[in-house]
């Protein structure tokens, strides 16, 4: 790490102890009761103070109403733009995807300068696109700079040692630039063996549930927080990136173990959560992405109003399964299901992004995707764009 950024961690960090008692400023709540878990819920952080988040929603609904279906669908899809050229980043996000994820080659030697390079990518996009890397740190972390604690070295630790961590973590992405991070990992592995568990906070669900939230809390004001993997590896160990790890477990047994990180950290603020590739039969038979039922649960039991994103839709044609051989087919199911991002990564580039923008704005237009849907869809997206102004 350069001296001046391992400065501004380390100053980050320590502002962080001292204020771990202190609430975290956030926007006033738009969620509806819990139907089984939670009687409460706490309100919704942004990056930056926003008077209500009506306003911003209001706002958001203004824009996405004078946007065409294509425009609507581009919002909807986050995609990656290999390489550190502003221009050629620019380009990719007028013509293809309207959000960007940065993986290792997006990311450059230090945090000024991925802010200056995003900056001028970004210069004609308004509001400015969501911008996402997935920083967990530890054994999945894209800023070569990040020497903060991970769950791998966090497990056990009391929560504001995770909030500390993160609050610093959180303001080394919003120094380079990145509004959201999918960095928060709420699964909770069987045990030491799960290919999950260096990056999980441990394989008890009430000491998870802890450390979520207090990641979440740390995270709160500097960049937008996702959870994942909804409804979580553990219970359908496997890695699903190769295939579709599925479980029989009951959703009794989820709501009792496996759910609980979830609904703590959305209990926090979490602006986002990623649904996984997973498959719980008892629940639904597709994977939870592109499964009515789960972003049913999501939003009616556990009051979750924020941003649904996919996880990497590109990871469902390596399963193997015929049913998920076409991505774009894929993304327009998991958008019909629930999902607002659609985030797309393995098989991505700058003429696949444009093909998945082009179908999903042709479903729209066809009705195999309601139109009412996609709208919904790029409204929560961008109502997060539009707090990043605010």
């Amino acid at each position: 790490m350069r001296p001046v950024l391992r400065a501004v961690a380390i100053a980050v960090f320590a502002v962080s102890a001292l204020a771990a008692c202190t609430p975290q400023a956030e926007a006033p709540p738009d969620a509806r009761p819990s139907q089984s878990m939670t009687p409460t819920r706490s309100t919704t952080p942004t990056p930056t103070a926003s008077p209500t988040s009506t306003t911003a929603a209001q706002r958001a609904a203004d824009l996405v109403g004078r946007m065409t279906i294509r425009e609507k669908a581009a919002s909807v899809v986050m995609a990656q733009i290999p390489g550190t050229d502003p221009a050629a980043l620019g380009a990719g996000l007028a013509d293809g995807a309207g959000n960007l994820i940065l993986m290792g080659d997006g990311i450059t030697a230090d945090g000024e300068s991925q802010r200056a390079l995003l900056d001028a990518a970004t210069a004609v996009v308004e509001p400015r696109p969501l911008i996402a890397t997935d920083e967990e740190g530890g054994d999945v972390a894209r800023l070569p700079w990040d020497e903060l604690p991970s769950a791998r070295t966090l497990k056990g630790a009391e929560p504001a040692a995770v909030e500390r961590a993160f609050a610093a973590r959180g303001g080394l992405l919003a120094e380079a630039g990145i509004s959201v991070n999918f960095g928060v990992v709420a699964d909770v592995p069987r045990g030491e063996e799960s290919f999950i568990y260096s990056r999980a906070f441990g394989t008890d669900p009430a000491v998870v549930a802890g450390a979520v939230a207090a990641a979440v809390r740390g995270e709160a004001g500097r960049v937008f927080t996702t959870l994942k993997h909804f409804p979580g590896h553990g219970a359908a160990e496997g890695d699903s990136h190769s295939a579709i790890p599925t479980t029989d477990e009951t959703y009794e047994a989820w709501l009792a173990g496996d759910a609980m990180p979830f609904q703590a950290g959305i209990d926090a603020g979490a602006s986002l959560v990623m649904t996984g590739h997973l498959r719980f039969t008892a629940v639904s038979p597709e994977p939870a992405s592109l499964s009515p039922e789960w972003y049913g649960i999501l939003r009616d039991s556990m009051g979750f109003d924020g941003v649904a994103v996919t996880d990497d839709i590109g990871m469902l044609t390596g399963s193997g399964e015929a049913a998920y051989a076409d991505v774009n087919d894929d993304a327009i199911a998991a958008l019909r299901a629930g999902a607002d991002l659609v985030l797309f990564v393995a098989g991505s580039g700058a003429e696949q992004n444009v093909a998945m923008v082009e179908r999903i704005a042709q479903a729209a237009e066809s009705g195999a995707l309601p139109e009412a849907r996609l709208d919904e869809a790029a409204t929560r997206v961008m109502t997060l764009r539009v707090r990043l102004e605010e």
